[in-house]
């Protein structure tokens, strides 16, 4: 008869501490204000990706033909995407931003320092970055899509977000990512109000 009583307490000791469970967490997200997961901004990640073996010669070769052609668009623009793949903040922005005193309207480029600067965490720069972008190329996608991000998830600018991406439709109405950012802005557009 014992081991009936300890297998029933033991019951009773288990559901007890679901419904307690249940009763903390709710009583938890109610206190709690209620932050929509798109309004949290990612954290800037803080450590640079090891590069790989393969991907170090990439950079040890490109770096080697920039010291005898230190001008050469297409190498720093590579170099530039080689730290970018790696998450090395500073240097893909350095490196962008001697392909950018050669070629000041290259949209892409100025996209992916953008991007680098939101990585970092700056990103008052990579919206600056994304408009400009976007000034220079009318047609360039990628630089209001980025815009919309940044707005929506660092900035918290609802309204911002929505007038970007309705750029980016503009310009791209049947793009791989025009069905996904009508969705968000439908919910987005509830959210303003």
């Amino acid at each position: 008869m014992r081991k009936e009583y300890a297998f029933l307490f033991i019951a009773i000791a288990f559901v007890a501490g679901i419904v307690v469970g249940v009763i903390a967490t709710v009583y938890y997200e109610e206190s709690s204000p209620a932050i929509p997961a798109a309004m949290k901004p990612p954290p800037p990640s803080s450590t640079p990706v090891v590069p790989s073996a393969d991907i170090q010669k990439q950079i040890s070769f490109l770096q080697s033909i920039l010291k005898d052609d230190p001008k050469n668009l297409k190498v720093l623009i590579e170099l530039g995407n080689a730290y970018f793949d790696t998450d090395q903040f500073d240097r893909a922005i350095e490196t962008y931003s001697k392909a950018l005193a050669i070629d000041p309207q290259n949209a892409e480029v100025r996209t992916d320092t953008g991007i680098m600067f939101r990585r970092k965490g700056d990103s008052d720069r990579a919206i600056a970055e994304f408009k400009r972008a976007a000034e220079m190329d009318p047609r360039h996608v990628n630089s209001r899509y980025n815009l919309g991000i940044v707005l929506l998830h660092d900035k918290g600018d609802i309204k911002g977000a929505i007038k970007a991406w309705e750029d980016y439709l503009k310009v791209e109405p049947a793009g791989p990512r025009a069905e996904n950012i009508r969705n968000q802005m439908a919910k987005l557009k509830g959210m303003a109000k």
